[in-house]
């Protein structure tokens, strides 16, 4: 079965193709590499691989008064960030699901409003606005966390909901035959499954928050490139290396991110859950609507 799919979603390449993409590869890995070089010589013309530029990064000093203060600002308000956005787009997403219209449409207003806003003015918002209604000034870190919270939030509720739209709908209908209410379904069967589905793409949109935190420096956010940019780069004199600094420690920390989420879906595809199963008062045999639900086979009664 799997050697016919496989036969029909994707074509083998010929001798052909196979010389085409060999080639193909060469030569982009070429125009790589000498593109690299390029910009290796530009920088170097002007300077900034000199010694002097990047000896700063061999102090101890310079690491805990600027590079890992700020990392530790990014990291702070993207983990919060995080679980806050994955919560309130679990919520918005149930909301938008819902078959009542006062859940429905409120939920839905709340998800697109916030999609819409620019996440740098909605941070502009939280800082500056709250407080003419507080009466107390807004936090920077708690301004880029419920920004964050916000607009990614947004973007995974929709994620979510569109995950739930993807599950068939013989899962949904083996639920409900078995004598699971509807919240049983959504919770036990549709969001699990949706959250494995669309896991790529909330692993995306979880990098993309990271990586949003940078935006706090607009309002004063001690963060990564804030104190490992701009304050190191002016006092040190040497901003392009902050900044390839900064973009390295970047990299590292998204791909951190990927790595965890791969092994979380590892786990998850290796140890799927099954739904939790009602008891049956009338002794009905639900075995064929359990399977289905678990999507396997049932096994005959004896």
């Amino acid at each position: 079965m799997s050697s016919h799919t496989d036969a029909v979603l994707y074509d083998h390449p010929g001798p052909r193709a196979r010389t085409r993409n060999i080639i193909l590869t060469i030569v982009f890995g070429l125009a790589l590499v000498a593109l690299l070089w390029w910009i290796y010589r530009k920088f170097d013309e002007k300077g900034q691989w000199a010694g002097s530029l990047w000896r700063p990064f061999l102090e101890a000093s310079t690491w805990t008064d600027y590079i890992l203060p700020g990392l530790w600002g990014t990291v702070s308000a993207a983990a919060i960030a995080m679980v806050l956005s994955l919560i309130f787009g679990l919520v918005f997403s149930v909301g938008r699901l819902s078959d009542h219209w006062w859940f429905r449409v409120p939920s839905g207003v709340v998800v697109e409003f916030f999609r819409a806003v620019p996440l740098l003015l909605m941070m502009f918002f939280i800082f500056f606005g709250i407080p003419f209604l507080t009466h107390q000034p807004m936090p920077p870190f708690w301004a880029v966390v419920v920004g964050l919270t916000l607009y990614n939030g947004s973007v995974l509720a929709e994620a979510f909901r569109a995950g739930v739209h993807a599950v068939p709908r013989g899962q949904s209908e083996a639920g409900y035959a078995i004598g699971m209410r509807k919240s049983d379904v959504m919770m036990e069967i549709l969001i699990p499954q949706a959250a494995r589905a669309m896991l790529p793409v909330i692993v995306s949109q979880l990098v993309v928050l990271v990586k949003d935190t940078a935006l706090g420096y607009i309002i004063g956010y001690t963060e990564l490139l804030q104190l490992g940019v701009n304050t190191l780069g002016a006092n040190f004199g040497n901003i392009v290396a902050a900044a390839l600094v900064a973009i390295g420690l970047y990299v590292l920390l998204n791909a951190s991110l990927t790595f965890f989420a791969g092994v979380l879906e590892r786990r998850t595809r290796r140890s799927g859950r099954a739904p939790r199963v009602p008891n049956i008062a009338d002794g009905t045999d639900n075995s064929a609507a359990l399977a289905a639900v678990d999507g396997g086979v049932a096994e005959p009664q004896g």
